[in-house]
């Protein structure tokens, strides 16, 4: 495992993190595999759990709680999120400050995300939506800090939108926040544009999540693909998103180097991008573990690759389906 610069945090954390988003809301989790996988991750060199109150109500929170316990002597990375006091993904243009995250609503939800982990003390605390128009209104911020300044957690920063990386470069530019969570893969490339530019200058720490594009990017799905009942997936991969998914990861298979999978290439692509501080793929099975942690070991991928790659480039807008 290598390890990379946190902005201005400083921290030293791994390039491969681990986003436990699946294994507190997806079906299909099982409680004793995913404290063995995040078990594995540690003992593998991963050092940055990313977590959200919305990740099962808190579930998710309770499983990095556990993990911190098994491995006290070790350094990890606690990251966590607060919900929007609607409850509704993505934020929209014409959402509030008091729509989402009034200064009540933030430390309700901070002190529950500590209950729950059973810890007196994040590493990261993040606002799950965020519109820059909020910046207009200082009162999330005035209580994110007096909350820091308190203990409670280290750093503040905020996760943008699906496909929307240019509503969150005011707040990188505004010195407010220490980090940003964007989707940044082969197909989302966008946030190279301006928001890492941004990141750069300002010396904002990146996370890239969705790395596989919701499954996409892993080859495993067909226009015949289904999930249970109840998993989010069903929303997401609507007919018209599977089937424009499926035919996008189809073009990429071609490319795929022969002795390589489709999920290390797209790890390894955005490990080429050296404004990413962590990427944070779901690992929810030990088998998951090895192999996403080992696109760390591999390295960047070659740069005649990485300008192919960069075709494959798919610009989107936000639907109603996209959440």
């Amino acid at each position: 495992m290598k390890y990379r610069k946190f902005g201005r945090t400083n921290w030293e954390v791994s390039e491969i993190g681990y986003g436990m988003w699946g294994m507190g809301g997806w079906t299909g989790s099982d409680d004793t595999e995913s404290m063995q996988s995040l078990q594995m991750a540690v003992n593998m060199g991963c050092n940055f759990f990313d977590s959200a109150w919305g990740y099962g109500a808190g579930k998710s929170e309770s499983l990095l709680g556990d993990l911190l316990r098994a491995n006290c002597r070790k350094k990890l990375y606690t990251a966590t999120k607060i919900p929007p006091k609607n409850f509704k993904w993505p934020s929209r243009r014409d959402y509030s400050l008091d729509d989402c995250f009034p200064p009540d609503h933030i430390e309700e939800y901070v002190e529950m995300s500590l209950t729950n982990a059973g810890l007196n003390s994040y590493d990261l605390m993040q606002l799950h939506t965020w519109e820059d128009s909020w910046l207009e209104d200082d009162r999330w911020i005035n209580k994110l800090q007096d909350m820091k300044s308190k203990g409670m957690f280290r750093a503040i920063g905020i996760s943008l939108n699906r496909w929307e990386p240019w509503n969150g470069i005011k707040a990188v530019k505004s010195g407010l926040i220490d980090s940003v969570q964007v989707i940044y893969n082969i197909f989302d490339q966008n946030p190279k544009d301006e928001l890492f530019p941004a990141c750069r200058e300002h010396d904002v720490a990146v996370i890239a999540r969705v790395p596989f594009d919701e499954g996409s990017l892993t080859g495993n799905l067909s226009n015949d693909s289904e999930w249970p009942e109840g998993d989010w997936r069903n929303t997401y991969f609507v007919p018209e998103n599977l089937a424009s998914s499926v035919e996008h990861a189809n073009r990429l298979k071609p490319i795929v180097p022969e002795g390589m999978t489709m999920p290390e290439m797209a790890l390894r692509f955005i490990l080429a991008e050296p404004t990413v501080g962590t990427i944070i793929p779901g690992m929810r099975k030990p088998h998951h573990v090895k192999e996403n942690i080992a696109a760390s070991d591999a390295g960047p991928l070659d740069p005649e690759l990485l300008k192919k790659l960069e075709e494959h480039r798919w610009d989107r807008d936000p639907t109603e389906w996209s959440q």
